[in-house]
């Protein structure tokens, strides 16, 4: 990720020809202090991101970092502290804390399933279910929280669906197909195909030519009969309605990963401040 560009194109949309208001009130030479102060409970992340926006609008800003990614925090907590160019500090203040409150947020949720899977071999993955143009924070906040991302895009895997088998004339043919392009293309990225019934199950297995079985919205029972059919001959994903109440019994199954779209569309942010310091 060019996390430049990505700051340089946030900025634009936010500032385009200046901050009127603090070109107004606070004069071009003008140093201040200020603090990110925690005002909520969780796992915090963006600290990183933070110290790259600030230390773009400010080169020569003093970022001292107090917390860290990914540490658990409470209310009254200071994140971290920066000095430098009064103006810098408040251009990059709501971006800086647009990205850390949100990305706080999904690293909370995302520890939070997580913690409900400890013992289980289980992992917890996350979707493209993403805000457009966030998705590589909001994937990175899944990591600082302790999940494992999926594909970042459609680009980097094979995923075949229910509508690539439904337009392709079924999942023996979308498998067929897949391995063809991928030979033609001299491409090795992974495929998963996702299975709806125990049947599509029994196909899969018999057909190969997949890294990794998707078991899509499978009853706990189905899902327990399926992992052990599919024993350790390919990586096995459940999917589809998960939550933190349901998460546990759906691990204790044996499967290999749990993909939770909830943890980038459904969190809710931190709340985070930044505070000027005077004198």
């Amino acid at each position: 990720m060019d996390w430049k560009d990505f700051i340089q194109q946030a900025l634009a949309e936010d500032v385009r020809e200046g901050d009127h208001t603090s070109l107004s009130c606070i004069k071009e030479e003008s140093h201040g202090k200020a603090q990110l102060h925690v005002k909520d409970e969780g796992i915090l992340a963006g600290v990183e991101l933070a110290e790259m926006i600030f230390r773009y609008l400010d080169p020569g800003i003093q970022f001292r970092s107090i917390l860290k990614d990914g540490e658990a925090v409470r209310h009254g907590q200071i994140a971290f502290e920066l000095t430098g160019n009064a103006r810098a500090i408040l251009i990059g203040e709501r971006l800086a804390l647009n990205c850390m409150q949100r990305m706080s947020g999904i690293a909370t949720l995302t520890h939070d399933f997580v913690q409900r899977v400890a013992g289980f071999k289980a992992k917890i993955l996350d979707t493209r279910k993403t805000t457009p143009l966030f998705r590589a924070a909001e994937k990175w906040a899944v990591r600082i929280g302790g999940g494992v991302n999926h594909r970042f895009g459609l680009y980097d895997m094979i995923l075949i669906k229910d509508n690539h088998i439904d337009y392709c004339g079924g999942i023996v043919k979308a498998i067929e197909a897949a391995n063809q392009y991928l030979k033609e293309k001299h491409l090795t990225i992974p495929i998963e195909v996702e299975t709806r019934t125990m049947e599509d199950v029994k196909r899969v297995i018999q057909h190969g030519g997949v890294n990794r079985i998707m078991l899509d919205n499978f009853t706990l029972k189905a899902l327990r009969e399926a992992v052990k059919l599919i024993a350790v001959k390919f990586e096995t994903e459940a999917s589809g309605g998960v939550n933190l109440d349901t998460v546990r019994d759906i691990a204790e199954t044996g499967v290999d990963y749990i993909s939770v779209g909830a943890i980038t569309h459904s969190y809710r942010s931190l709340d985070l401040s930044l505070k000027a310091l005077i004198g």
